[in-house]
């Protein structure tokens, strides 16, 4: 493993009572690169996730990392109980001590600062995202890991949510390992693609995926026979409810 490759996995096959979830996957991720997993529901992503992080063990294969990685995790469902009396600061805090600086860095830097005394329980789906991977940034992490990032953020929030993590990673020199369900909108965001569907389908930049014939195997094609992939420009951003903010004519 090179001084760059942060993480590495090697032919990773996992088996559950008879039934492949993972077959022979390989992959690196490298320094400040962004390499998002895609695919359909049921093509083992998030098990990928786990066994990369070592949450749980492979049938075989083997996984690098780096020694002494600084990794931050945003996992797909967090589950908070409605009657517990959370706040925004205190959950910061639930699995480690931070000083009140840091906690007030992390939600400024995902635009979360203005919810630290929020309950929990009141957040939007956006807002609860937010909050998530500034608990994730507090690590300082050399790698991100993100499962479905913009879960519960409604469609004029994705991009934005997008654009946020590339902001993370130029400011934190990062990597950052994602899972999405939407390449056409996380197309814009990110380095490198991976189509799994438990086995690796194919890999690359993003537009190459998007033609490759095993991405529109399983996601479909349009009626013109190609699947619309595409970026966009708008010359306005939305706020963590959606609402038109400011006009600044960037690349979103």
């Amino acid at each position: 493993m090179d001084k760059e490759t942060l993480l590495q996995a090697t032919d990773l096959t996992l088996r559950r009572a008879g039934r492949s979830l993972l077959q022979q996957v390989s992959l690196t991720v490298s320094r400040g690169e962004i390499v998002t997993i895609i695919g359909p529901n049921g093509a083992g992503k998030t098990t990928l996730l786990r066994v990369l992080l070592g949450m749980v063990k492979a049938t075989s294969g083997e996984v690098t990392r780096r020694p002494k990685l600084q990794v931050g995790y945003l996992p797909q469902r967090v589950t908070i109980d409605p009657i517990l009396p959370l706040n925004v600061r205190r959950m910061m805090t639930l699995t480690a001590r931070y000083s009140e600086p840091e906690i007030t860095a992390a939600l400024q830097l995902t635009g979360a600062e203005y919810l630290m005394e929020s309950p929990v329980v009141n957040l939007s789906g956006g807002e609860f995202q937010r909050v998530m991977l500034a608990r994730a940034l507090l690590r300082n992490p050399e790698l991100l890991v993100l499962d479905e990032p913009v879960q519960g953020v409604d469609y004029l929030g994705e991009t934005e949510m997008y654009r946020l993590i590339g902001q993370i990673r130029d400011q934190y020199g990062c990597a950052v390992l994602m899972v999405s369900h939407d390449l056409h909108v996380v197309m814009a965001s990110t380095d490198r693609v991976v189509c799994l569907d438990h086995h690796i389908c194919c890999q690359g930049h993003p537009a190459d995926v998007s033609a490759h014939p095993e991405y529109l195997r399983l996601f479909g094609q349009g009626e013109s026979g190609v699947l619309a992939v595409y970026s966009h420009h708008h010359d306005h951003q939305h706020n963590l409810s959606g609402e038109i903010e400011a006009c600044d004519g960037g690349h979103h």
